[in-house]
C-alpha cells in the first residue's frame, strides 16, 4: 500500500464559507477600507491603485478569493489561496513559488480596527494582492519563493526575509519625484502610512546591501524604509541575491 506524501502546504489548505460572513464582519470591512482608502488614492503607487481594481477589491463587502483568483489568472497566473492561518516557513515558499498566496479568511473584530498582531483577510487580501496584478512584482515574488524553498540554512533565511521585509511588506517607491508606498505593512496600516507620509521616516534609495544588512524591528513604527525607482530593480535583486547565496557570500 502506496501513501500520497503531502506537500508541506497541504495541511494548511482550507475553503472560504464566503456565505459564512455575517452583515457585521461585511460593515467592519466597509470601516476598514473607509480609515485608510482616501490616503491611498493619494499616497499609493499606481501598480497598487491599478492592482485594485484589476482584482475587483470592492469597498462595502469582503473579499471573494475565487472571484478575485478568477481575475488574477489570466493576468499573472497568481491566485488567493485560503489557509487555515500561520504557516511555518517550507509551506510558506512552496505557496509563492507556485504563484499561490496564502489567504487567511478571518476577519478581525470591531474592537480591533486599528491593529491585529496576526495578519488578517484584509492585511492580506487588502494589503497584499493587488500587487499580485502587477507582471514584474508578480515574478518577483514567485522567484522568491521558490529560492527560499531551497534553503535550509537560517541565518541566510533571515538575510532574505529582510528583502521581503522591506519589499512585499514595507516597500516604497519613488515615482514622479514623490514617495508612494506599495507594501502590505503600508497599506493596511493607518500608522504606519502616515509615519512615512508625515516624513518621520528616513527613506534610503535602495541598496540590496543595505537592505540585508538592516535588521527587522516589529516593535515599533519604522525609522528607516528604502524606496526602489521601479519594480524590476526588486526583481534584478532578487536575483542577485540568489546568487550571493548559492555563493555562500550573502
Amino acid at each position: 500500500m502506496t501513501t500520497e506524501m503531502l506537500s508541506p502546504a497541504d495541511p494548511y489548505m482550507i475553503d472560504q464559507d464566503y456565505s459564512a460572513y455575517t452583515v457585521e464582519q461585511h460593515a467592519v470591512w466597509a470601516e476598514l477600507v473607509s480609515r485608510v482608502l482616501p490616503e491611498l488614492e493619494k499616497h499609493a503607487a499606481q501598480a497598487y491603485l491599478d492592482g485594485f481594481e484589476i482584482i475587483g477589491l470592492q469597498r462595502d463587502y469582503l473579499p471573494n478569493l475565487r472571484s478575485i483568483s478568477a481575475r488574477l489568472a489570466p493576468r499573472t497566473g497568481w491566485s488567493s489561496t485560503p489557509v487555515s492561518g500561520f504557516l511555518p516557513a517550507p509551506a510558506f515558499f512552496e505557496m509563492l513559488g507556485t504563484r499561490r498566496f496564502p489567504t487567511t479568511t478571518w476577519l478581525r473584530s470591531r474592537e480591533s480596527l486599528a491593529y491585529t498582531p496576526e495578519p488578517d483577510i484584509f492585511h492580506d487580501v487588502f494589503g497584499h494582492v493587488p500587487m499580485h496584478a502587477h507582471p514584474v512584482f508578480a515574478d518577483f515574488l514567485e522567484h522568491y519563493g521558490r529560492v527560499c524553498a531551497t534553503i535550509s540554512d537560517a541565518a541566510v533565511l533571515e538575510k532574505l526575509g529582510r528583502l521581503f521585509w522591506y519589499t512585499v511588506e514595507f516597500g516604497v517607491i519613488r515615482q514622479q519625484g514623490e514617495i508612494k508606498v506599495y507594501g502590505s505593512g503600508l497599506i493596511s496600516s493607518h500608522g504606519e502610512c502616515r509615519n512615512v507620509i508625515d516624513g518621520h521616516c528616513a527613506i534610503h534609495e535602495f541598496s540590496l546591501a543595505e537592505v540585508l544588512s538592516t535588521p527587522v524591528k516589529v516593535d515599533e513604527l519604522h525609522k528607516l524604509l528604502f524606496a526602489v525607482s521601479s519594480f524590476d530593480q526588486i526583481y534584478e535583486a532578487m536575483h542577485e541575491a540568489e546568487r550571493r547565496a548559492l555563493s555562500c557570500s550573502l
